[in-house]
């Protein structure tokens, strides 16, 4: 493990439910599903066991239940070598779960999911010491409060910020220009333009010198100092695209810890991401610390 290179995870924790299914169900039917995973999920807590097992020293800032579902997160990312010094239990709560329906003939998947019902964590309860002495600060925004609280401290300490846009929720825009990477979901992208190369646009005119749009089986765009870069994705029998988007970032946080540049970054999160979409779950299919090395 690289104990000079942490990084700060501040974002979503889950459990997850996955099931097969051949095609979505139209409305009042019963519908089969088969190879059912439990595990942890989340796009902060995937990325950061993908970091861990890349030999990268992680912490993780988020919120779980105590419930049985939070004690099974908890513990899954602590099995990881993960510290989860920054995860708030709070008490009578549920922690957040999904459940997720992979469809593989249509390379897609549908996720239902309940966030934590407790009080969102709050910039009080994060530890600005791990958080000054990391490498990288690595966020989903799902706590906006704390998550803006904590891009204007990393900001000032000069640690780069990651973030990972999954949803257009309130407040994820005033996140951009306190970012250093700001990419997004396709869905994400939706919701700003038509074209993805223009959100990536106005991604940049809010500040962050590198974003970029995760187009799934059509692979990523990106705008890097004024410089686009587009490539499809690595070729993969797709099983479950669970956790490719979280994986794609954790490859562009190894890569910026790295000193690597950006299509070196890229290049890394999209080869992860295809090598997981072969797999059950987000975090089965991680490529190991020796395939990763191997691979150069």
């Amino acid at each position: 493990m690289d104990s000079d290179s942490l990084i700060f995870g501040l974002g979503q924790c889950s459990l997850d439910h996955i099931g097969i299914i051949a095609a979505y169900p139209s409305s009042n039917v019963k519908c089969e599903f088969s190879n059912l995973v439990i595990e942890g999920g989340g796009p902060v807590a995937t990325a950061l066991v993908a970091l861990s097992r890349w030999k990268l020293h992680c912490y993780f800032a988020g919120v779980v239940g105590d419930d049985a579902f939070g004690t099974i997160i908890a513990d899954s990312l602590r099995e990881e070598g993960i510290d989860t010094g920054g995860l708030v239990v709070r008490s009578g709560h549920s922690s957040q779960f999904a459940f997720i329906v992979s469809e593989p003939d249509m390379g897609r998947r549908t996720i239902f999911w309940q966030r934590p019902t407790g009080r969102p964590l709050q910039p009080g309860e994060l530890n600005l010491e791990m958080l000054r002495k990391s490498r990288a600060l690595h966020t989903d925004g799902l706590f906006m409060e704390a998550s803006l609280f904590a891009c204007r401290m990393a900001r000032e300490a000069g640690i780069p910020v990651i973030v990972d846009g999954g949803t257009l929720r309130e407040g994820m825009l005033d996140m951009v220009h306190l970012s250093d990477c700001f990419i997004v979901s396709e869905t994400f992208s939706q919701a700003m333009a038509d074209d993805p190369l223009e959100t990536c646009l106005m991604l940049a005119g809010l500040g962050a010198r590198f974003t970029g749009v995760t187009l799934g089986a059509r692979g990523y765009i990106a705008l890097v100092d004024g410089r686009v870069i587009k490539k499809l994705a690595y070729p993969a029998k797709a099983i479950d695209t669970t956790g490719c988007g979280d994986i794609f970032h954790a490859g562009i946080t190894y890569g910026m810890v790295r000193g690597w540049d950006a299509e070196k970054c890229l290049d890394l999160g999209a080869w992860a991401a295809a090598l997981v979409s072969t797999q059950m779950g987000g975090r089965k299919g991680i490529p190991s610390y020796v395939t990763l090395k191997k691979r150069g």
